[in-house]
């Protein structure tokens, strides 16, 4: 059937549905709405033409009278690929006028190809934008769909763990973690030996301070902080009487910045005097600096802070003026245990916002009646808990606190059952047979098969030429850029049954792959680091990881795996943050092939690593800056890299930004110059580490000015050439921003959630290898790859202008929207279109400094 959507402009979305009605009637259904420069647009289609598009999705399989050469329609169960055997026309807008819908099949049938409609129906197409926003709601609701499916498959062959996971959901902790934990229970098990694991488990995940005796000895200002009525200068004084009754009350003091509640420095005061303890009170950023510099004699300094609501703009204000005091100010977060989980949740993020937390006290603990919340809490953000705080008394009522303690107190048995929560009896159905569970499941797949199959229908009405999808994606698979590796990962980022293990092998199998076809003698692995952000929180993370390169054209192939940590300790000397830390000793047990692997770095690694590298036999390879002090071997004299003299070899034509310029090479033998790090590290001043130099050298071909120097250390032998180093330095500075397209690679398979995300390191890792398809697929060259480019272009509405290259980041949303597309459609990609042509890269120098 042919669909007649109409486009409706006017000044108000009144006044549009005025005309909408006039026009279609009262049952008209509305595709789209936007605000254009024009006024407020609708497109809609009379109801009964809707529905004859959607019910084509159950309608029998009718041969088309007129069959012309097209691409067979594959069925959901088992999709055939379309052939690509005819040369696509030039590619449409994405947003292409509404074609009459094809008949659904059973099974591979061919179909005459979808006629464009009129160009006044054409001008009412739907924007690619809304068809999109149609696809991922439809896909979501397939997931569902499926995911009830397995989850009701699984509820039937082990109750018990439904069981659990209503005990964990009634004492108050996340869907997300329960399942998380629940995830590795082994099957089988009695409802009492999972209760078992799940609180060793609990045990093992919460995170304790448990030495009361270093933090006392340590000493320092520490900040109690929260929302309103938490209980700050109860705790406050329940932690000065510890204090005192530990070293005295000479060395500790208290202040309160408290200056909007009614008689909170009288409160404080008054615990003062009982503990003969002095307190102060200050009013803001100037005040809280004199007095500290008074009291840097004293000890322990405890802060009263004033009270604010998680939502208060003033939080950051409150926290800025903690950083900025002559003393460090560490922050304990006070934590109401009667809050819900929410509202934990966002005080947490509130109060952490660029903000590090040395750890947080729960309190009201004797009132809460889900303490669950708390403990799922403090395992997301990892937030060490120091005490607990159950009661009025001081000192009687703080505790340190216990893991073992915690987790059983969440499982005790309360007085009076619960009236929010439901009970077992509340939820229990008639119990059914094993042959109505199994008709249930069917029944469940059914629908969601027939959803796809409306899904599908409604995606051939509204969207691209499927011949056209399939031929792209037929040459991108043909192309060896890891297009079809890069698709199956994106399916798995939705697939409960893979795992990060599963994910991990995947990686490692597709890696030794790419390696054996893409490295000639060596294999290159680049070493390189992302700052990423959850999407629910803000929260920051560092993820640490490697491309393997090849050493034929210097593009990435592969990238094996993913390491994540949380940036707030981002400075600190941690030795695993240091470049190469962890990357080279995981890489160095991985089995992938018998060719040496080469560690690419764009900044120089510690000086203990190098030794350890060095007695490991690792090769590697980094760039150094000029001011890098060294002893020259030729003259034994110290030195930097930057004024030693180098013989330059002849200079070869290149073009340095633009210009007509001349490179050369040169190296030259050194040792590193003995200093404070190697003392630390306990290296001897006879071991510090000889290296070899390769500098390289950019001239103006004319005028024989410099334009660039860089220098780089490695301790490669002279079994490779000096122009051999230069190059695979000048690819790595190349490919170092495919480590920056993570940030868009992990959007498309679902972001970055909080910390206790049990899916987090599974959708990095699905990334990191979509990051290298995409990279290489910007690098690409050939009618294959511009046409490529171009389709993904119009399926993000940005399509590259002006000659302009596009951008890493646009190439990869149109690459998720491609997949989704692919998916809903059943379309599997065949052989290539053409030969892949050998992506051979010309040497590019634009990123020398």
């Amino acid at each position: 059937m042919r669909t007649t959507a109409r486009k409706f402009v006017a000044a108000t979305s009144r006044e549009t549905l005025r005309l909408v009605r006039e026009a279609l009637g009262a049952d008209a259904i509305v595709l789209s709405h936007r605000v254009t420069a024009q006024g407020v647009e609708i497109v809609a289609m009379v109801e009964g033409e809707v529905q004859g598009v959607v019910q084509q999705g159950s309608a029998p399989a009718q041969p088309v009278a007129a069959p012309v050469a097209a691409a067979p329609v594959a069925p959901v169960a088992a999709p055939v690929a379309a052939p690509v055997s005819v040369q696509p026309p030039a590619l449409a807008p994405v947003a292409r006028s509404m074609p009459s819908a094809p008949a659904p099949v059973a099974s591979a049938v061919p179909v005459a190809p979808v006629p464009p409609i009129t160009a006044a129906a054409a001008s009412a197409a739907a924007p690619a934008d809304t068809v999109l926003e149609e696809l991922h709601s439809m896909r979501g609701m397939i997931e569902e769909q499926l995911a009830s499916v397995v989850w009701n498959d699984r509820q039937r062959r082990d109750p018990v763990r439904g069981r659990l996971l209503r005990t964990l959901l009634g004492a108050g902790f996340s869907a997300r973690l329960s399942k998380a934990m629940l995830e590795k229970l082994p099957t089988g098990r009695t409802y009492a030996e999972g209760m078992a694991y799940v609180r060793s488990e609990l045990i093992r995940a919460v995170p304790v301070h448990e030495d009361e005796d270093a933090l006392f000895a340590e000493g320092g200002v520490y900040a109690l902080m929260g929302p309103t009525g938490v209980g700050k200068t109860t705790t406050t004084a329940k932690l000065a009487a510890r204090c005192v009754m530990r070293f005295g009350a000479d060395k500790l003091a208290l202040v309160t910045t408290d200056s909007y509640r009614i008689g909170a420095y009288e409160q404080l005061r008054i615990y003062g005097q009982i503990l003969n303890v002095p307190v102060y009170a200050v009013k803001d950023a100037a005040d809280l600096h004199l007095v500290l510099r008074d009291l840097r004699e004293k000890h322990m300094v405890l802060i009263d802070t004033v009270g604010m609501s998680q939502r208060d703009r003033a939080v950051p204000e409150q926290i800025a003026m903690l950083g900025q005091s002559p003393r460090p100010v560490k922050k304990l977060l006070l934590l109401n245990a009667t809050s819900h989980g929410d509202t934990l949740n966002e005080v947490v993020h509130a109060y952490r916002h660029g903000n590090e937390l040395a750890g947080c006290i729960f309190t009201k603990v004797d009132e809460a009646t889900h303490p669950g919340a708390l403990i799922d809490t403090v395992i997301r953000h990892r937030l060490p808990v120091h005490y607990i705080s159950s009661g009025q008394k001081v000192p009687e009522n703080l505790m340190q606190a216990d893991r073992a303690q915690l987790v059983d107190s969440v499982f005790q048995p309360r007085q009076h059952s619960p009236l929010f929560v439901p009970a077992e009896s509340d939820l229990q159905e008639e119990a059914a047979s094993g042959a109505a569970s199994q008709h249930a499941v069917q029944k469940a797949q059914g629908e969601t098969d027939l959803l796809r199959l409306k899904y599908q229908n409604l995606i051939r009405a509204m969207a691209h030429d499927a011949q056209e999808l399939a031929t792209t994606a037929s040459a991108l698979a043909g192309a060896q850029i890891g297009f079809e590796r890069a698709r199956s990962l994106w399916r798995q980022a939705t697939d409960e049954e893979a795992g990060q293990k599963v994910v991990l092998q995947d990686l490692l199998v597709h890696a030794r792959s790419e390696v054996a076809a893409g490295c000639e003698n060596y294999v290159l692995a680049l070493c390189g680091q992302v700052g990423l952000r959850s999407n629910e929180g803000g929260d920051a993370y560092e993820c640490h990881g490697s491309l393997l390169l090849s050493d034929r054209t210097g593009l990435p192939m592969a990238a094996p795996n993913q390491w994540l940590s949380t940036a707030a300790t981002r400075g600190a000397k941690d030795a695993a943050r240091k470049p190469g830390a962890r990357q080279v000793p995981w890489l160095h047990q991985q089995d992938l092939g018998h060719r040496p692997m080469v560690h690419l770095l764009t900044r120089l690694p510690g000086i203990e690593a190098m030794v350890q590298w060095q007695a490991a036999g690792q090769r590697w390879l980094a760039r150094a800056p000029g001011s890098t002090a060294v002893i020259d071997s030729r003259t034994g004299s110290p030195d930097t890299l930057a004024r030693m003299d180098f013989e330059f070899g002849e200079g070869r034509p290149v073009h340095f930004r633009g210009k007509a310029a001349l490179l050369a090479e040169a190296q030259a033998d050194v040792v590193l110059r003995f200093n404070a790090a190697a003392m630390a590290a306990g290296i001897a001043r006879d071991e510090m580490p000889a290296l070899r130099c390769v500098a390289t050298r950019i001239v103006d071909a004319r005028s024989g000015n410099l334009l660039a120097l860089s220098h780089a250390l490695s301790n490669i032998g002279t079994e490779v050439p000096a122009q051999q180093l230069a190059r695979w330095m000048g690819w790595a500075l190349d490919a170092e921003p495919c480590f920056r397209l993570l940030r868009d690679g992990v959007q498309l398979v679902g972001g970055i959630g909080e910390l206790g995300d049990p899916d987090i390191m599974k959708r990095l890792l699905i990334a990191g290898q979509m990051t290298t398809t995409v990279w290489r697929l910007l690098q690409a060259e050939g009618e294959w790859a511009d046409r490529a480019r171009a389709l993904m272009g119009q399926l993000t509405g940005r399509p590259a202008r002006n000659g302009r290259a596009m951008s890493g980041s646009a190439l990869s949303a149109g690459m998720g929207k491609l997949f989704l597309l692919l998916d809903a459609l059943g379309t599997e990609s065949t052989a290539p279109v053409q030969p892949p042509r050998a992506l051979e890269q010309p040497q590019k120098l634009e990123r020398q400094d």
